[in-house]
């Protein structure tokens, strides 16, 4: 236990403010999570190693019909981008909106108030960090990235998947995998991978970033890694975005 902390301030004390130090922690760490995680390392991973996910396929249609009382609203949620302008080198039309329920600490009380049976679902997350309705558009292709924190596990649970199946697809690493209406997708997004709607309608799921589950004491370094990214500029401006558009759409609303 000393050994990681010990390894952590050790290599913090060698990177100057200037070089971006939470960035440069996060790189070493990267490499411990393999030995503590919980869950393997690997690019998919099982319902099984996140029970939590079979209440939510249980509950998927109810998810759903919430869902759909959004979609109507589809062309006045925002893109991505607008919300969090770091996105906009993948993101960089009006194909990818977004409907957020929390972001690492800030929660969105009026969407949760639109759909409250969703909003109760995810309170019995454990590790929930981002979750909100991921939204792409016809022809929507989102180019091939790779997420920067391996402390953080992806998740979708597919609501709506239009067909061809075969154009709807994700692909991470050198895997790809399709979308199932009502069953879950959990994978590494440090890996690169990049996603494709070559359909005539919407693909939506419920997008969830969750705490990897880490052993001790590196799961203490991940949830003070994670706490800073909620405190960060990042998060901060997003907000800022997401608030503001809030009150437009109240406004619109009324």
């Amino acid at each position: 236990m000393r050994g990681v902390f010990k390894e952590v301030a050790t290599s913090i004390e060698r990177f100057s403010p200037n070089q971006g130090t939470l960035g440069q922690v996060v790189q070493y760490l990267e490499g411990l999570v393999p030995k503590y995680s919980k869950v393997g390392d690997a690019v998919f991973f099982r319902n099984d190693q996140f029970p939590w996910s079979y209440d939510l396929e249980a509950n998927w249609q109810v998810i759903r019909k919430e869902l759909d009382q959004v979609l109507p609203y589809a062309d006045s949620l925002p893109n991505f981008q607008d919300i969090s302008p770091r996105q906009g080198n993948i993101a960089d039309d009006d194909r990818w909106k977004t409907f957020f329920f929390c972001a690492f600490g800030y929660q969105s009380q009026k969407n949760c108030d639109r759909c409250p049976e969703t909003t109760k679902l995810l309170k019995k997350i454990p590790g929930l960090k981002v979750a909100f309705f991921s939204i792409l558009a016809p022809g929507k292709h989102i180019p091939r990235h790779s997420g920067k924190h391996k402390g953080i596990i992806r998740y979708h649970l597919a609501l709506k998947v239009p067909e061809p199946r075969e154009n709807c697809r994700i692909q991470v690493a050198d895997q790809i995998a399709y979308w199932e209406e009502g069953k879950s997708l959990i994978f590494d997004d440090t890996f690169p991978h990049e996603v494709w709607n070559e359909t005539n309608d919407y693909r939506v799921v419920l997008f969830l970033d969750i705490a990897r589950p880490l052993r001790f004491p590196l799961s203490i370094v991940n949830w003070l890694i994670n706490t800073a990214v909620g405190l960060s500029p990042i998060v901060q401006v997003a907000k800022g975005n997401h608030e503001s558009w809030e009150k437009q759409f109240e406004a619109m609303l009324r």
